[in-house]
Order: structure tokens, then C-alpha cells, then sequence
């Protein structure tokens, strides 16, 4: 980089101020790479690399490479590092620079001995909220156990440890990386983090694209994957992309009430043999399927984009989401299925044992056509049920690649088959069936009542319903947030992937003492949102999912317009957009979330303004919907921040960042009341439900005496 400055100063004939920091926002940048499953950091990590660094980039700032190109600035308040500029700079001009209110006794010392030497003395400029965040984050960074200035006021700091070179330092370790620190694929210790794409690297982002636009006439074919065999009986259904109904994707064909039956009773049949295989090879398998989607992740991105009208980025995340889904299980089920030996009397041995119920009929949804899809189906044959999969009519082209790939991965045939179809049809002749052992749902509350209400009429077994359903999701912002951070969360979790995740942020409630200060920043952010086609790396918001999906949302907006209420701001439309169902991100005032009669699954923020004093009424208004999935806080105070979280009735709490993009094991995902039944997704209790129990009571003194007891008898 600094060679590439010297040239184009040179090329310019300029001479570029450039000013040398280290150290900033160091922790931000390994918790990206981390959260994102990159291969490595951008940024050492060890300090002594990092100190061995800044003296290099000085050196060569300092060279007669630079000269009439480059004006040196060199921030930093580590007496080592001024000691060692001082001493390669020659005769060469440059400047120090130290922050307001700190280095003082070192600068003052330096330029007593040096007065030629030139020390810029920088700091922020603004109002008390503005300058906070800022401290706060400076006082964090020099206060590390690490910093040159926390040791250098610690009495126990030996002196010999300040003035040692950082070459010295780093030669004590075998290698320059930091072995506590672990690299972003190692970060968990049972599993391997899902991989992601680095698009900010050319050699990645350049043939990721080449890809893409390879696939982008590919037409997919797809159907009802029974005992093994794609049926195409019956007519086909064209696939359109919801971004151009003039892209045909492909085609489906649909299961009728026959092929449920069929399938029903292939699952039955293959039930106990996949019951009785041991977990081990269940969770093998699982790993296999894993390794396949990473592999086939190109495939499974275009496919998330073309079918569903996904960004490019929601499809990277979609596919780690899956491969976390099944190592994740796989891991979990080894230690749930393992046969527990319970204490008990002398004499006796008790087991408790623990197998799959049956055929699980697994009910996915199109917003994640592959990871909520994939998260049901691992689960359930991770504890040894054979799964009868219904894919969202819209995205089932995606389930198809997905069962196919399972099944390439060792998932037998009869054990894991997909039934395409509407759910008048499919849905509702799988779950009143007798036979099921289970039904896995995430979708709607009104269907989810509408399946558990099937579910009690049928005759046989009383089974259990694991539904995961909607949200009236809101955010609490009082008046000690930062709002740029606030706007950047209030942004990503309203409108990414066009509001349609279940943890999407419906309701803003902003503190008035800072609302006008937030809703600004808001109203400029939501202008630079760019709604256009998910396939442009560009594109911010894309399309909702259909016809219907589009004309609820319209219709709400102009219920809300008729009603009187105020609209903060609205994203233009991109050209184009007229080819698919689009909608335009809106964020609009109103008074309270009880004036929504039900969730708007889209691109629409509702404001609502209150005063401090009243916190406890917004928490009650909340709580008053009945739903119960997440919440947002934004606070520096904490003891508010907590009290907000453990008050409302939510079941994932996220407090100064947004509230979408839950990490499988790390955010186990679930709401409570109206929101779902629990247990979390990616969660240790989840694959509780998918199981039944089994306890075998053996009286060994039956057979001849207990030969441990009469062993202890000879103490």
C-alpha cells in the first residue's frame, strides 16, 4: 500500500501526507473474520508482530524511496517506537502525533531534548454525545494489558520489558501468529466453523462471479424424491425468479395425496433399521453432507438467488447456516444418544436410553429454503428418525439439490425423502396421518395452530409439534445509544434480505430525546439503499417472495397512508424492479405496536417515539402482543439494557447490535408464546424433542449373587 502511494504521488506530483497508526479497532477485525469463516486475519496477532510491522512501514517512510512523494506522520504514544523513529529518520522531515490528553510526559521530554522535532497534538471536536463513543474506545485500546501506556504506569512492569525490541519479543515464539488466538475456521472446539467468501479479495471475488454467470441459464429440474427416484408424473410447474418473471429458473413437479402415502409408508419401513444404525454413522453422514454443501456452494447460492430472490451475501450466509446446522447435530446427537448408565441401588443396572419416534414430517419455509430446511432434516436423522421433508412451494428447487446431496452423502433413500407441494395437499395429508412420529414446522402462527389442531384430531400416538413462527420484533433505543450504530443495526435488521426473516425488526421505539437525531440519520441512510436485482453484489434490498407477499405489503402501506400516519422515509426503486415483486423500503411513524393487527413479513419499519419515564408501558405493550421472538436494545447504561432484556417476553435478546443473523451453537434461535414452542434452533436442547426414551432395569443379583458387593466385602 505505501508503495503504491509513492507512485501515485509520483504519478501525480503531489506529496501525500500519510500518517501511521496501529492497533485501531485490532479486536473489530479478528471478530468480523471470525463471524464471516474466513481463512485468516487481515491483521497480526501477535503485538510484537505488530510493533515489528509499524517499524517497517516507518523504515521505508523514512527512505529516500519516498522523498518528495511522501510526508511522514507517525501516531503513537510507545516511547520505543519514538526512540526508534528518531533514530532511522536522519535528516529527513517528519511529524509525531499524540491524542489530546495523553503522551504528554513523554512528548514534553522528547522535544525538550529534540526541539526541532515537530509533535501535532490531535483531538475530536463536537458535542458530549459525540465525543463519548470515541473516548470511551481510546481509553479501552491504551488501557489493554498489552499497551505501552497501561505497563508504563504499572509499577510491576519491569523496565527491561519497555525497552526490549519487538524483534527480540518476536523471536521468543515459534511462529508470528498467536496461538491462543485461533484461527477464524478453528474457533470452535468441537467442529470446524462453515467457510465463507472473503468478496473483498479480487482472486476470490473474480471467478466466484465467473461462476455464477456460468449458472445464471442453468434450468434446474425438480420433484418429489421418493424412495430414492424423482417422480415427474403430472404436469410441471414453471419456476420464475421473483426479482424478473421473465427468468424461468426451471421446473417442479408437485407430490400428490398418492405419493405422500407411498412415502409414508417407505419412512415406516425404513424407520427402525435408521433407528437401530449407531449415531455414529447418522452423524458421519451428517459431516458428509456438510463437506458436499461447502463444496457445491456455488451451485446452492445461484440457486438461493435465482429461486428465491436472495442477495448474493444472504446466499453465502444461507449455506454456512446449513453446514453449521449439521455438524452441529452431529455433534450433539453422538452425546445425547450415548447410553447413560444411572446410579442406583446395589445389584442393579439402569440404562438410559435414547431413539428416534418415527417418520418426523419436517414443514420448511422460503426464506430459508436451505438452512431452515437442511436445520429440520439434520435434526431429526441426526436422532435416528426417518424424515418426510415439505419444502416451501416457492423455493423446492433448492430442497431438491439438498436432498440429493444428502443422499450422496450416505442418507439412504427410504430414510430421507421430499415431498414438494402445496399444503392443502402435502401438508395436510402428512400431518393427519397416523403413522408420523413428529411433526418440525417453521412458518406462520396461524398454521402452525392450524397443524397442531390437525394433529389432535388424528387418531394414534400423541406426538410432538417443534414450530418456530413469527414475530411483532422490536427495538428499544433510549437516549445514551450512539445513533450512527443504532441507524447502521435499525438498517440491517429491518430491510436485509428484504425484511422477510422472522427475526426481522418491526417496531423502532426510539427515546424522543434522541429521536429527531436518529430518524436524520435514518432518512440519509435509507437513501443510499440500493433495491435492484440480487444478483448485482451492489444490491442492498431485494424483492419479496411473490405476487401475494407483494400485495399484502402494499396494502398495508396504503392502510397506513389512509390512517394518517407519517412517513419517515422511502428507498427508491431501482429500474427494473417493475419486472418482479418489489416493494419499497418504508419506514413510518405511529404511536404504538398494538395498532398492527399482525407481523408485515417485509421491508417495513414502524417508529414509535417515547419518554424515558415511560419505559415500563412500552415494555407491557410489547409483551401485550403475545409474540415472543427477538429483541432489540441499544444502551450504554447497562443496568437499563438489562432490565429491558430480562422484562420482555423474548426469546433471543441482542443489546448494541441488530437483532437478525443468529450463529448456529452460539445464538440457539427460538421465540416463546406466539412465537414458537421451543426448543431453540442451534441450541443443546433442541434435538431433545426429536427423541423418546428408553430405561432398561437389569437385577443383576437375579443371575447368582453381586459379585462388586461381595467384592467390597473383604474391606
Amino acid at each position: 500500500m505505501l508503495c503504491w502511494l509513492t507512485a501515485l504521488s509520483r504519478s501525480q506530483g503531489d506529496e501525500i501526507p500519510v500518517r501511521l497508526v496501529k492497533g485501531a479497532y485490532w479486536d473489530s477485525e479478528i471478530k468480523h473474520c471470525q463471524q464471516a469463516g474466513i481463512d485468516g486475519y487481515p491483521v497480526y496477532t501477535r503485538k510484537a508482530s505488530t510493533d515489528v510491522s509499524y517499524l517497517a512501514c516507518a523504515r521505508y517512510l523514512l527512505s529516500d524511496a519516498t522523498k518528495g512523494a511522501i510526508y511522514p506522520q507517525f501516531a503513537t504514544h510507545n516511547a520505543h517506537t519514538v526512540v526508534s523513529i528518531m533514530a532511522m529518520s536522519g535528516e529527513r522531515n517528519f511529524e509525531f502525533q499524540r491524542l489530546h490528553g495523553m503522551g504528554e510526559e513523554l512528548y514534553n521530554t522528547v522535544l525538550n531534548e529534540k526541539p526541532g522535532l515537530v509533535c501535532r497534538i490531535y483531538a475530536p471536536v463536537g458535542a458530549h454525545k459525540d465525543l463519548l463513543p470515541y473516548l470511551v474506545r481510546r481509553l479501552l485500546e491504551n488501557g489493554a494489558n498489552t499497551s505501552f501506556v497501561h505497563k508504563l504506569v504499572d509499577p510491576n512492569t519491569p523496565i527491561d520489558t519497555l525497552i526490549t525490541h519487538p524483534l527480540t519479543s518476536l523471536a521468543e515464539y515459534k511462529s508470528l501468529a498467536n496461538d491462543r488466538i485461533p484461527l477464524p475456521l478453528d474457533i470452535f472446539p468441537d467442529r470446524a466453523n462453515s467457510r465463507g467468501l472473503n468478496m473483498n479479495i479480487e482472486g476470490i471475488r473474480a471467478p466466484f462471479f465467473k461462476a455464477l454467470d456460468e449458472l445464471s441459464i442453468k434450468s434446474w429440474q425438480g420433484g418429489p424424491i421418493v424412495g430414492g427416484k424423482t417422480l415427474t408424473t403430472g404436469s410441471a410447474n414453471a419456476v420464475l425468479s421473483p426479482q424478473d418473471l421473465g427468468q424461468q429458473v426451471g421446473q417442479i413437479y408437485f407430490a400428490d395425496k398418492a405419493m405422500v402415502d407411498l412415502a409414508i409408508g417407505k419412512a415406516q419401513a425404513a424407520f427402525k433399521g435408521w433407528r437401530d444404525t449407531p449415531v455414529d454413522v447418522r452423524a458421519q453422514a451428517l459431516d458428509k453432507l456438510a463437506d458436499l454443501l461447502e463444496e457445491h456452494h456455488i451451485q446452492l447460492i445461484s440457486l438461493c438467488t435465482r429461486e428465491a430472490g436472495k442477495l448474493l451475501q444472504d446466499g453465502i450466509d444461507e449455506v454456512r447456516e446449513a453446514v453449521d446446522f449439521c455438524r452441529y447435530y452431529a455433534i450433539e446427537a453422538r452425546k445425547l444418544m450415548a447410553p447413560r448408565k444411572l446410579p442406583g441401588y446395589t445389584g442393579e443396572l439402569n440404562l438410559l436410553l435414547a431413539q428416534g419416534r418415527g417418520p418426523f414430517v419436517c414443514i420448511s419455509p422460503w426464506n430459508f429454503p436451505l438452512a431452515i430446511f437442511l436445520g429440520q432434516v439434520s435434526a431429526a436423522l441426526a436422532t435416528g428418525n426417518t424424515v418426510l421433508a415439505k419444502p416451501a412451494e416457492q423455493t423446492s428447487l433448492i430442497a431438491h439439490l439438498a436432498v440429493t446431496l444428502a443422499h450422496k452423502a450416505g442418507i439412504p433413500a427410504d430414510v430421507l425423502q421430499l415431498l414438494p407441494g402445496d399444503g392443502a395437499t402435502v401438508g395436510a395429508t402428512l400431518t393427519a396421518d397416523p403413522r408420523i412420529g413428529g411433526v418440525c414446522f417453521t412458518g406462520s402462527t396461524e398454521t402452525a395452530m392450524l397443524i397442531n389442531q390437525t394433529l389432535a384430531k388424528r387418531k394414534g400416538a400423541i406426538i410432538p409439534l417443534i414450530a418456530e413462527t413469527g414475530g411483532q420484533n422490536a427495538m428499544i433505543v433510549d437516549s445514551t445509544a450512539l445513533p450512527e450504530q443504532v441507524v447502521q443495526d435499525v438498517v440491517r435488521a429491518a430491510f436485509q434480505s428484504a425484511g422477510q426473516r422472522c427475526s426481522a425488526l418491526r417496531v423502532l421505539y426510539l427515546q424522543e430525546d434522541i429521536a429527531e437525531r436518529v430518524l436524520d440519520i435514518l432518512k440519509g441512510a435509507m437513501h443510499e439503499l440500493s433495491v435492484a436485482d440480487p444478483a448485482l453484489w451492489s444490491t442492498d434490498v431485494g424483492p419479496v417472495i411473490d405476487k401475494d407477499a407483494q400485495a399484502g405489503l402494499a396494502a398495508h402501506l396504503a392502510s397506513m397512508s389512509a390512517a394518517g400516519k407519517k412517513v419517515i422515509a422511502q428507498t427508491r426503486l431501482s429500474d427494473g424492479c417493475e419486472k418482479g415483486f418489489y416493494i419499497q423500503p418504508t419506514a413510518l411513524e405511529i404511536g404504538s405496536i398494538g395498532e398492527l393487527e399482525k407481523e408485515q413479513f417485509g421491508p417495513i419499519l414502524h417508529v414509535v417515539r417515547f419518554k424515558a419515564k415511560e419505559i415500563d408501558k412500552v415494555i407491557a405493550e410489547i409483551n401485550g402482543t403475545g409474540y415472543g421472538l427477538t429483541l432489540g436494545i441499544h444502551s450504554r447504561n447497562e443496568s437499563f439494557a438489562d432490565y429491558v432484556a430480562q422484562s420482555i417476553d423474548a426469546g433471543n435478546a441482542y443489546i448494541n447490535r441488530d437483532q437478525i443473523g443468529a450463529m448456529v451453537g452460539v445464538q440457539p434461535f427460538g421465540g416463546q408464546g406466539l412465537s414458537g414452542t421451543g426448543p431453540k434452533a442451534g441450541g443443546p436442547h433442541y434435538l431433545t424433542r426429536f427423541i423418546t426414551e428408553k430405561t432398561i432395569t437389569n437385577n443383576t443379583t437375579a443371575i447368582g449373587g453381586n459379585a462388586t458387593l461381595l467384592s467390597l466385602g473383604e474391606g
